[in-house]
């Protein structure tokens, strides 16, 4: 006798790899299954839930960046950077109102193990802590008496160690953040609990978003450095981390070209399950492409999740952390997934 998880394992067949035109509003609801929740692999199927369609849960961005999740506030940030502020959505009823206006132009956010918020700042090209008495405390501005480009995304390690990017995105112009000049090349930090900041990898053009694999033995970080210089190649990189402070044997994790069309796109923000397969939020080629795309530990594209914007970053939140928040372009979407996120943000 057929069980209801059977009958929606069995309907998730591979599907056609074209974006399906639907009301976002919700008025008029999706057909089960979500049709723009696609099955390339297989490996892929047992995290599609079959009863669960992706959803637009809020719109009036201009860019939307850096979504995090505070377990026990059970609210979502994410930053919308040219409207210089950061904005929280409560899971209880989906209300969104705004955190912080005048954020500095903040990009990446995350949550320490004490339940702090962090920042990466465009336009005071620093990481940030807000503290829970209100205060902000500034972890990194400089390195070797330089200021840093403009700080994009940001992890935590359970050493107390926060990893973050530095692309310098923030200052290629005045509509997220201003104009100025590079003070040093593209690069990967680490800050010690100490408040000691080290660099951990420059061989990347533009590294930008950044993820653990779940035992913390590998760092994910994808190069967009395809916006800015021809030899880059839009690729995520993978290293060993050695003795939780270090980066060796530098290696490309997977490609983001995808059969079938011409231009490859960028990979933006990417987090881990507790599978160790990689979530991506990805774009700027258009429909059939724009969303998430997932790949396995060995870095084979699995599955992906088409949205009809450009995806920058990705979290997973929610009560049991099995909920997909995307934050793309000038809205933020969000999809129930059979698996959980790998780490606390």
């Amino acid at each position: 006798m057929s069980t209801r998880r059977t009958f929606l394992t069995a309907a998730l067949a591979p599907l056609a790899m074209a974006q399906t035109k639907r009301d976002w509003t919700g008025k008029e609801p999706i057909r089960y299954p979500d049709p723009d929740v696609l099955v390339l692999d297989k490996r892929f199927s047992k995290y599609k839930v079959g009863n669960s369609p992706i959803q637009r849960v809020y719109t009036g961005a201009l860019w939307a960046e850096g979504p995090a999740w505070h377990a026990g506030g059970q609210y979502l940030v994410f930053s919308d950077i040219p409207n210089n502020r950061q904005l929280r959505r409560v899971e209880d009823d989906g209300h969104v109102s705004v955190m912080r206006s005048n954020a500095n132009f903040s990009n990446g956010n995350t949550f320490d193990y004490e339940g702090r918020q962090l920042s990466c700042e465009h336009d005071t090209r620093r990481v940030v802590r807000y503290e829970n008495n209100g205060s902000v405390t500034v972890l990194a501005d400089k390195f070797n008496g330089k200021r840093f480009n403009a700080p994009n995304d940001i992890v935590v390690h359970p050493d107390g160690g926060i990893w973050f990017t530095d692309p310098g995105y923030g200052i290629n112009g005045i509509y997220e953040g201003h104009p100025d000049k590079y003070e040093m090349k593209e690069a990967v930090y680490r800050i010690d609990k100490s408040g000691r900041v080290d660099k951990v990898a420059d061989d990347l053009f533009k590294p930008n978003g950044l993820c653990f694999s779940p035992d913390y033995k590998k760092l994910y970080v994808c190069d967009t450095g395809a916006t800015h210089y021809d030899a880059a190649k839009k690729i995520i990189q993978v290293y060993d981390v050695e003795g939780q402070t270090k980066l060796t044997h530098s290696k490309v994790y997977c490609s983001m070209a995808l059969d079938g069309f011409k231009e490859a796109g960028l990979a933006d923000g990417i987090r881990a399950d507790a599978d160790g397969n990689i979530w991506v939020g990805a774009g700027w080629v258009g429909a059939g492409y724009d969303g998430v795309h997932i790949f396995a530990p060995d870095g084979q594209r699995i599955g992906q999740i088409l949205l009809p914007e450009i995806c920058a970053n990705i979290c997973f939140g929610g009560k049991r952390r099995n909920k997909l928040y995307m934050c793309a372009s000038q809205s933020v979407y969000s999809v129930y997934v059979e698996t959980t996120g790998a780490h606390i943000c």
